[in-house]
């Protein structure tokens, strides 16, 4: 087995030390912003003006560490907005690779891990925005709003540069401001126990994003956007994320956006918010906080390298329990009145227009750390003991029986027999990449077409990497790299409608009709195809989580 440090669209960093996010005094020249009594300079090139790094949120450390996060303030001074602010801390995610694996393999994978050293600490709820330069305050352009991924456990602002977004929106004659932020991850953003519900602090990195929403809401006239046309989107964890900010509050958005854009990520079949609870008793007792009358508040005055240890000793994306995360977020009472999927079916969603996508293979990337298993049984152990919680033996068989050891049929999907890593890898690829991705868009899509407008897509590019096929986070490039999805997300921004000018016609989704625009390699780039594929497997395991979430 070879090791490697993956990250999905995060960093590696030396060393996690707690350094200042707010800019300093400055007396460099670039374009300026005033916000409040304050002035922010950027840079300008190329006819884009990038304001980085401005602080939203007080930095929660110290007492503020595992609170709700709490406005900035006024903003007074002329500061540095040249540079992107700290990551927030980072959980170690290393990936036991097979033996054997094909080089074009490696190297996607390798690319996954290989993003420019950003420091990391606490002092993190920073944001960025990217604006052509022409734009003065009351232009009123329409904005788009980032959400990086990273399981919950990894991932940065600083990942993505929005550059290429705004530029080719410019060269659709449909100019847009781009916005990214970052979040808590890991146990810093997604502590989840008992202890956690009763302080009503569950999801901190879900309120971070919100904070940083209201902020655009404040501040984004002064880049030359207009408040009242603000999209959300996201990928993986940023595109679950997109979807449950669609939940909270009952499905009032309070104005913040209005429309959403998730590749890779539904409201996913999670329970209650104490279900986390082994891990903050982990957490505890590594931290020497067992003892103590009150657990949150030892916590949050333990030493930060200690914490770190800590979640870096909890289950991480690669680990062998995959995508069961240790922490992401789950039904508090507040954010998340409900499981995600139950205020899916209650209705509590806002109503506004979205798109929601996935990758043909989304599971084939977090089925490499589970290679081990090689046997019916082994696998029929696995799912019981992460997935499939508390099913009976016979509803564990008629899961197997929908998704059979027969190569196939598994993912990367329309491979054949080729990809056969083990003999239960596409097995496991499949059930994996349903239950998480594909099973919950389907759902939350049959769940609210006809009451509002929607569009899902299927990328099938790159389905000649090895092993890995259409894998998750294989459409990124489609939308960073200037290609078609990126048109199609600007047409959405603008015009609540993914069509423009450029590309296929992208029809709406509907129960009756479930079209799919599918990405496609070779001479045809995209056709349109029914999301009718693995009917009986999804229904069954949307049937079980409902029950048994996770």
């Amino acid at each position: 087995m070879a090791s490697l440090r993956v990250s999905l669209f995060a960093i590696c960093a030396a060393a996690a030390t707690v350094l200042a996010a707010t800019p300093s005094t400055y007396t460099g020249s670039g374009p300026i912003v005033t916000l409040d009594r304050g002035t922010f300079v950027g840079t300008t090139a190329g006819g884009i003006n990038k304001f980085l790094g401005i602080p939203f949120a007080k930095p929660p450390i110290g007492d503020l560490r595992f609170r709700l996060p709490q406005a900035f303030g006024s903003y007074v001074g002329k500061h540095n907005a040249t540079a992107f602010g700290l990551s927030c801390p980072q959980q170690a995610d290393p990936l036991a690779l097979p033996d054997g694996l094909p080089p074009p393999t490696l190297q996607f994978l390798q690319s996954l891990g290989t993003k420019a050293t950003i420091p990391i600490g606490e002092d993190c709820l920073t944001l960025n925005v990217i604006a052509p330069a022409y734009v003065k305050p009351g232009s009123k352009l329409p904005v788009v709003v980032w959400i990086y991924g990273g399981g919950f456990e990894d991932g940065s602002s600083a990942f993505f540069d929005g550059t290429v977004i705004v530029n080719r929106s410019i060269a659709l004659h449909q100019p847009v401001v781009y916005v990214s932020m970052n979040y808590r991850l890991g146990a810093f953003g997604f502590l989840a126990s008992k202890e956690v519900k009763d302080a009503k602090v569950g999801n901190l990195g879900l309120w971070d994003q919100r904070l940083a929403l209201r902020w655009v809401q404040k501040y984004i006239y002064a880049f030359g956007g207009d408040s009242s046309k603000v999209t959300i989107w996201g990928e993986s964890a940023g595109a679950i994320s997109v979807s449950l900010q669609m939940l909270a509050n009952g499905g009032n958005t309070e104005g913040l956006f209005r429309a959403a854009f998730m590749q890779s990520g539904s409201p996913t079949p999670v329970g209650d918010i104490t279900n986390g609870q082994k891990y903050y008793d982990f957490l505890v007792a590594r931290t020497n906080c067992t003892g103590s009358p009150d657990t949150l508040v030892c916590l949050r005055a333990a030493p930060y390298e200690a914490l770190q240890a800590a979640m870096d000793s909890t289950p991480s994306l690669f680990s062998f329990q995959s995508l069961a995360l240790a922490w992401q977020p789950r039904a508090d009472g507040v954010f998340l009145t409900d499981h995600p999927q139950k205020l899916v079916q209650q209705g509590k969603v806002a109503k506004i227009p979205f798109v929601a996508g996935e990758c043909d293979d989304e599971g084939t990337l977090f089925s490499l750390s589970n290679a081990n298993i090689t046997k019916d049984a082994d696998l029929r152990a696995y799912l019981a003991q992460f997935f499939l919680i508390n099913v009976t033996a016979a509803q564990v068989d008629q899961v197997l029986t929908l998704y059979p050891q027969d190569a196939t049929l598994g993912s990367p999907f329309d491979t054949g027999t080729n990809n056969t890593l083990t003999p239960e890898f596409k097995r496991i690829a499949s059930l994996l990449g349903d239950f998480v991705f594909q099973a919950p868009r389907r759902f939350f899509l049959k769940n609210l077409s006809g009451k509002q407008n929607t569009w899902s897509y299927l990328s099938k590019r790159l389905k000649s990497l090895p092993i890995l096929g259409s894998a998750h986070a294989s459409d990124i490039a489609n939308i960073y790299g200037g290609q078609d999805l990126t048109d199609y997300l600007i047409h959405f921004v603008t015009n609540l409608d993914p069509n423009g000018r450029s590309g296929p016609h992208w029809p709406q989704y509907t129960t009756s009709s479930p079209q799919l625009l599918t990405l496609l390699d070779g001479a045809v780039p995209a056709d349109i195809t029914l999301d009718t594929y693995r009917a009986d497997g999804m229904n069954f395991l949307t049937e079980l989580s409902l029950v048994h979430p996770l």
